[in-house]
C-alpha cells in the first residue's frame, strides 16, 4: 500500500490575515487509506482539505495531489463540503442533485448520457434513496440529506474521497450505515474524513491525523480519552510513513 504517496503536504505554512491556521504542517496520504481528521475548531481541518483541492493557497511550502498541483487534480476528487454550505431551499430534486457531481459529462445538448443515468439509480439504490429521487432536496431528513450529497460526491468515481464532518448531526444508525459504505469504497478510493466522532474514527479509519496548528499522525489506537473530550495535546510525536 505504502508506495508512492499520492497526496503530499510538504512544509505548509497558511494564514487568513495574521491568524495562523497551520504552521509548518508536513503529511503524506497514500493510495486506498482511510484517514481520519481530527482537532479543535480553526485547528486547520476545513482548511486543508480546501489546500487539497486548490481553492486555497499555502504562503509557504508545496502540495502535490497524484503527483501534480491541486488545481490539475480536482476532476479525481469527490468533495463532500459541511452541510451548510448547501443552500436546501434551492428547487432541486434528489436527482438532479446527485447528477450535478456528474456536470462534465453533459452534452453539447444539456443531456447526460445513459452511462450517468444509471449509475446515478445504482447510487440511490446503495444508499436507500431510490424512493426519494423526485423529492426535493429540501425534504429529506439530515441523514437522507447528506447520503445525497456523498452519491453525488461518487457519481464521477473519483480517486480521492473529502468529507467535510458529514456525520454531523444525523442519527446514530445513519452514520453507521455511512461508514459502513465508506468501508467498502475504501478498496478503490483513498478516503479523507473530518469528524468529532472519536469512536468512529477509532472504529473504522487505518490512521489519524491530529490538526492543532502543526499536524500529527497517529495510529486510531493511540488516540486517548483526552481528545474525546476536547484536550488536545500541543504536540503529539509525528509517525508519517
Amino acid at each position: 500500500m505504502k508506495n508512492k504517496p499520492i497526496i503530499v503536504f510538504k512544509n505548509i505554512f497558511f494564514s487568513f490575515d495574521k491568524l495562523s491556521v497551520i504552521k509548518n504542517g508536513n503529511f503524506k496520504i497514500f493510495s486506498n487509506e482511510f484517514i481520519g481528521i481530527i482537532g479543535p475548531n480553526g485547528g486547520g481541518k476545513t482548511t486543508a482539505l480546501k489546500l487539497m483541492l486548490g481553492f486555497l493557497k499555502p504562503q509557504k511550502g508545496k502540495i502535490s495531489v497524484l503527483n501534480c498541483p491541486p488545481k490539475e487534480t480536482r476532476s479525481f476528487i469527490g468533495y463532500v463540503p459541511q452541510t451548510k454550505a448547501y443552500d436546501k431551499q434551492f428547487p432541486i430534486s434528489v436527482l438532479e442533485l446527485i447528477l450535478t457531481g456528474a456536470l462534465s459529462r453533459l452534452s453539447f445538448f444539456g443531456r447526460y448520457p445513459k452511462a450517468v443515468y444509471q449509475k446515478a439509480k445504482n447510487l440511490l439504490s446503495l444508499f436507500d434513496l431510490k424512493k426519494y429521487k423526485d423529492f426535493p432536496f429540501s425534504s429529506l431528513s439530515g441523514g437522507q440529506a447528506q447520503k445525497a450529497l456523498l452519491a453525488r460526491a461518487l457519481i464521477g468515481d473519483p480517486k480521492i474521497l473529502l468529507l467535510d464532518e458529514p456525520t454531523a448531526n444525523i442519527d446514530v444508525q445513519t452514520e453507521k450505515q455511512i461508514f459502513t459504505l465508506l468501508k467498502k469504497f475504501k478498496k478503490t478510493k483513498t478516503i479523507l474524513i473530518v469528524t468529532h466522532n472519536f469512536d468512529a474514527i477509532i472504529q473504522n479509519v487505518d490512521r489519524v491525523l491530529c490538526f492543532r496548528s502543526e499536524i500529527s499522525s497517529m495510529k486510531p489506537e493511540d488516540v486517548c480519552s483526552h481528545f474525546s473530550l476536547g484536550m488536545y495535546h500541543k504536540k503529539v510525536e509525528m509517525q508519517n510513513g
